[in-house]
């Protein structure tokens, strides 16, 4: 979608928030990682970025743990409201599929919308879709 603004907030590598309500004290925060990006889609509709893998953080239970992911969110011309999504990485099978988040999408066709697809070396894709065949996975926020 050209013209739009999009947001990724995440954990760092240890799986801990640059957020105060992110006190758990064992898990080191890293020198001048902030977990937050916004930036601007290109005409094409294309956006990209270059972050660390986050860590396993706690589940919305508190008990379970969430595979590693990247929370994006899209706000464009159009739209009345954010679009809220998750990018997942494709070498995280066990804990994508045991992430009760990634989990709540019950079609697993739209599941896999959320797994970014690995280029090669250290390059994933992740295409958002919103509308038709390959329509994205989006979460009621």
């Amino acid at each position: 979608m050209p013209d739009a603004m999009i947001e990724v907030w995440q954990a760092n590598a240890h799986g801990r928030y640059r957020h105060p309500e992110d006190d758990r004290e064992e898990l080191p925060l890293e020198e001048g990682f902030e977990g937050f990006g916004r930036f601007g889609s290109d005409p094409d509709g294309t956006f990209s970025f270059v972050t660390v893998k986050p860590g396993p953080v706690p589940g919305p239970d508190g008990t379970s743990m969430q595979a590693p992911h990247v929370a994006v969110s899209v706000f464009a011309r159009g739209l009345l409201k954010r679009l809220a999504t998750r990018i997942y990485f494709p070498d995280e099978g066990e804990a994508n599929a045991a992430d009760p988040v990634l989990l709540s999408v019950e079609d697993p066709g739209l599941r896999e919308t959320l797994v970014a697809r690995d280029e090669g070396g250290a390059a994933l894709r992740f295409d958002i879709h919103l509308q038709g065949e390959r329509q994205t996975a989006f979460f009621d926020v």
